[in-house]
C-alpha cells in the first residue's frame, strides 16, 4: 500500500500521481474520514487522559480517608463514553485500512504518460523476425496430435490442455532449462511453494481486494485461493519478518502451475493455450534494499531475457505506460516474443519494482547493523512463462512441412532429439 504518511501530508499531490494511471482518487472521502479518525483519536486519548486523573484523585481520597462518593459519581459515565470513542475510532480506522488497500501504488515518474498498452514505449529488439518462404502455420496446427484441447474440456472444461509426448517433454525441457540457468547462472535459490494461499498472502501482493474475480477460490471452511502466480507464495515467504541487512539481495525462483479464471472475452487468445485457467511459469522474485532496486529490475530483466536469447527467440522490451500497470506496479519492462503465425510481438514476461508496496501490505522489513527496521522493496518477473515460450518455440522453429527444431540448448533436455517430427 502507499506509504499513509504521504496521503495524510499532500493527498492532492497523491491524487495527481495516481491520476497518472487514469484512476480517480476519491479526496472528499479521504478527508472526511481522516478528519473524523483524527477527532475520535483525540477525544480518545482525552478521556482515556481523564480517567487516569480521576483514578489518582479517587485513589488519593480513600487513602486519605476521605469521602470519595462525589469523585466516583462525576466519573459514572465516562467508561461509557470511552468505550464509545474507541469503538468509532476503531471503525473509521477499519474504513480507511480496507479503502487503502484498492488504491493502486503510485507509477514512478520515470513512467511514460498513456491510456493502454497503445501507449508503452518500445526500450529495444533483439534478433529480426524469421522471413519463412511459407506461410507460418500456428501452435495450434503444429501441434495437432500431441495438442489435446478437447480431452482437457473432458476432465476440466474449456480452456484447459492436455500435451501428450514430444510436445509434453518439450515443455518440460524449457522448464528444466530456465531452472537451471536461473539457479547455476543468476544466483536464484530454487523454492518449492503451496499452490493454495489465504487470502492475507494475496492481500500482501496486492491481487485481493480488487481481483478477486479474477482467482479461483476453494469451496469450504477455509478462505483459501489457488495461487494466480508463484509471485504469491514466493514473496509471502518475508511476510511479518525483519530481515538482516547484511542477507540482502534474496532472490528465489518457483516453478508452479498458476491459475486463473481470466473472467472476459479475450477472442482469439483462447484459441489454443496462448491465455488458459491453468498454465505453468518460471518465476523470478527478488527482495532488495531500497537503493538497490532500480537496479535490480534491470538484471532481473535482463535474467529473463537470457532465456529468450539462448532460445533464439526474437523479442522486444517495452516500458508500460502509467495507464497499463498493474495494480501493484511502480514500472513495469515486458519482454514481448515474435509469434509468426500472428505477425506480432506477444507478452511472455513482466518484469515489475514495486518498491515498498508490497511490503507495507506484507510487513516486509530489514534492519541494517545500527539502524531501524525500514521496509524492503520488492520485485518479480516472468522467466519465462513455459506455455508462451512453447508456442514461440513451435512457431519460430517450424520447417514448413510441420516439423519443428528443437534449440541446441534444449537437445540435452531432449534425450539428444533435434527435431519434432509431424
Amino acid at each position: 500500500m502507499i506509504d499513509p504518511r504521504l496521503l495524510r501530508q499532500d493527498i492532492d499531490d497523491v491524487a495527481r500521481r495516481i491520476g497518472r494511471r487514469g484512476f480517480e482518487l476519491d479526496v472528499a472521502w479521504f478527508r472526511e474520514r481522516e478528519d473524523r479518525r483524527k477527532t475520535l483519536q483525540v477525544e480518545t486519548e482525552r478521556l482515556q487522559s481523564e480517567r487516569r486523573t480521576m483514578s489518582k484523585r479517587i485513589g488519593a481520597a480513600k487513602a486519605a480517608g476521605e469521602d470519595a462518593v462525589p469523585l466516583i459519581a462525576a466519573v459514572g459515565d465516562l467508561g461509557d463514553r470511552l468505550a464509545a470513542a474507541k469503538a468509532g475510532f476503531e471503525a473509521v480506522r477499519a474504513e480507511l485500512d480496507a479503502w487503502e488497500l484498492t488504491v493502486p501504488n503510485l507509477p514512478n515518474e520515470a513512467v511514460p504518460l498513456g491510456k493502454d498498452e497503445t501507449d508503452n514505449v518500445e526500450l529495444r529488439r533483439w534478433r529480426m523476425p524469421p522471413a519463412f518462404n511459407f506461410e507460418p502455420r500456428n501452435h495450434v496446427d503444429l501441434a495437432a496430435g500431441l495438442l489435446d484441447m478437447e480431452a482437457a474440456a473432458k476432465v476440466a472444461g474449456a480452456r484447459f490442455s492436455v500435451l501428450r509426448g514430444g510436445l509434453a517433454k518439450l515443455h518440460r525441457a524449457l522448464t528444466q532449462y530456465m531452472l537451471d540457468v536461473h539457479t547455476a547462472e543468476h544466483g536464484y535459490q530454487e523454492v518449492y511453494v503451496p499452490y493454495v494461499v489465504d487470502r492475507a498472502a494475496l492481500e500482501g501482493t496486492g491481487q485481493l481486494p480488487k481481483f478477486e474475480a479474477d482467482l479461483f477460490a476453494i469451496s469450504g471452511e477455509r478462505d483459501q485461493f489457488l495461487i494466480p502466480t508463484a509471485e504469491v507464495p514466493v514473496t509471502n515467504l518475508v511476510r511479518d519478518r525483519i530481515l538482516d541487512g547484511a542477507d540482502l539481495p534474496l532472490r528465489f525462483v518457483a516453478h508452479t502451475p498458476c491459475f486463473r479464471s481470466e473472467a472476459g472475452n479475450y477472442g482469439k487468445d483462447t484459441h489454443g493455450i496462448f491465455r488458459q485457467h491453468q498454465f505453468e511459469k518460471v518465476e523470478l522474485v527478488q527482495i532488495v534494499e531500497p537503493d538497490r532496486s532500480w537496479q535490480a529490475l534491470e538484471e532481473l530483466t535482463g535474467h529473463a531475457e537470457t532465456i529468450l536469447q539462448r532460445l533464439e527467440l526474437p523479442y522486444r522490451a517495452m516500458t508500460l505506460c502509467a495507464g497499463d500497470l498493474g495494480f501493484a506496479a511502480a514500472k513495469t519492462i515486458d519482454l514481448e516474443v515474435w509469434l509468426p503465425a500472428e505477425k506480432r510481438y506477444r507478452e511472455i514476461s513482466s518484469c515489475s519494482n514495486f518498491l515498498d508496496f508490497q511490503a507495507r501490505r506484507m510487513m516486509a522489513r530489514f534492519r541494517s547493523p545500527g539502524g531501524k527496521p525500514a521496509y524492503v522493496h520488492t520485485l518479480n518477473g516472468s522467466g519465462l512463462a513455459v506455455g508462451r515460450t512453447l508456442i514461440a518455440v513451435l512457431e519460430n522453429y517450424q520447417d514448413g512441412a510441420g516439423a519443428i527444431g528443437v534449440p541446441d540448448v534444449l537437445r540435452n533436455y531432449m534425450g539428444g532429439q533435434s527435431r519434432l517430427e509431424p
